[in-house]
C-alpha cells in the first residue's frame, strides 16, 4: 500500500517526478522550455503546501504567471487537460489516500480555473 501525501517532502517528490515527465511531453513540454526548475521548484512546492495543508507559505498570483506564459505560447484547453492528466497519473503512481485524492481534485480545479480565465469556454472537469 502506498502512503498518502503527508509532508512538504512528499510534495517536492511529487512535483520533481511531475516535471521529469512534463518537460519532455510532446504536447505541453514547450511551455517549460525556459523554466529554471531549481528556482521554480521551491515556489511551486510552497503553492501546493498552501493548497493541500493550508500553510501560509505562498503569496504569489498564479494567474499572473500563467498570463505571461499564455502571451508567449498560448495555453489552450487541451494543454490544461494534459497537465491535469499527467499530474493525476503521477499522484496515482506515488501516493494514495485522502490527500492524494484532494491533490488530484485541486489540480482539476486549478486547470479549469486557469483555462476559464485565459480562454473561457469548456470545462476541464467534465472532460476527464
Amino acid at each position: 500500500m502506498k502512503q498518502d501525501i503527508q509532508t512538504r517532502a512528499d510534495i517536492e517528490f511529487l512535483l520533481t517526478e511531475f516535471y521529469k515527465i512534463t518537460i519532455h511531453d510532446e504536447m505541453i513540454g514547450h511551455h517549460f522550455d525556459d523554466l529554471d526548475l531549481q528556482s521554480h521548484l521551491p515556489i511551486i512546492v510552497d503553492f501546493w503546501e498552501k493548497i493541500l495543508f493550508g500553510k501560509p507559505v505562498y503569496f504569489n498570483n498564479p494567474l499572473a504567471v500563467h498570463q505571461k506564459l499564455h502571451e508567449k505560447f498560448p495555453l489552450k484547453f487541451e494543454h490544461f487537460v494534459r497537465w491535469v492528466e499527467i499530474f493525476s497519473q503521477i499522484v496515482d503512481r506515488l501516493f494514495e489516500g485522502e490527500m492524494a485524492d484532494a491533490a488530484k481534485l485541486r489540480a482539476k480545479m486549478i486547470g479549469h480555473n486557469l483555462n476559464q480565465r485565459l480562454n473561457g469556454g469548456v470545462h476541464i472537469q467534465n472532460s476527464l
